[in-house]
């Protein structure tokens, strides 16, 4: 997933991106409204994050023209500004989508993730690593032609890892991007997961694309394994 970040903040933008491309997006920055407002027009993303308080066009004219344009592309607003009237103003203007500053990073990434489900849902991308390949609109999974069944949880976590595949990434990435924010019981929950797909997709087919990483976490093979 790629996306556009308008945040005249350096610090806050640089933070930002770092920590939603280690949860496996795409991220390009603007500083400033205009060269945001033109990056949005010119470029194709999933979703956009905009300030509100911005230099040269401020973020409710980057809602407002967008939507003119009949650029309907998720918008979530993230801003210092938290009275009820600029809520309704940023909403009213086309944002999809509002976070107050300061915010929790696990939280921004959860309302993000439901914003591009409600807005990509109906058609979602099939996702492959070698043979093994998984329908995020069905939510089915096959190794070549044979097909895998899976929990619904066990999906969420074959879904997340392949989303980042090749990419070694964290029990606590995993416990954020499966169980969101509102998980509250044991971290080890990730390796009885970690295992039981195992059973599913490599041990029947004599494969190991899962692989931990000592000491880091996990890792998909990026050719399936």
């Amino acid at each position: 997933m790629k996306l556009l970040l308008i945040e005249d903040d350096k610090k806050i933008a640089t933070t930002l991106k770092r920590g939603l491309e280690g949860e496996g997006f795409t991220v390009e920055a603007a500083f400033d409204g205009t060269e945001g407002l033109w990056r949005a027009r010119e470029g194709s993303y999933d979703a956009l994050i905009v300030d509100l308080m911005l230099p040269g066009t401020n973020g409710f004219r980057i809602c407002a023209d967008l939507r003119e344009d009949g650029d309907w592309t998720p918008i979530l607003v993230l801003t210092a500004k938290d009275g009820e009237y600029d809520h309704t103003e940023a909403l009213d203007t086309g944002a999809d989508d509002y976070l107050t500053k300061p915010f929790s990073f696990p939280i921004l990434v959860a309302r993000l993730r439901a914003l591009l489900r409600r807005t990509t849902g109906a058609n979602p991308v099939p996702l492959e690593a070698g043979d093994l390949r998984i329908d995020p609109g069905q939510r089915r999974a096959w190794r070549g032609d044979v097909e895998i069944e899976l929990t619904a949880r066990q999906f969420d976590v074959l879904e997340f890892l392949m989303r980042r595949a090749g990419q070694v990434i964290t029990k606590a990435e995993i416990l954020s991007g499966v169980w969101e924010y509102d998980f509250d019981g044991d971290p080890n929950i990730v390796e009885v997961y970690i295992r039981r797909l195992r059973t599913r997709i490599d041990q029947p087919f004599e494969r190991r694309a899962i692989e931990t990483v000592r000491g880091a976490g996990y890792r998909l093979a990026s050719d399936g394994g």
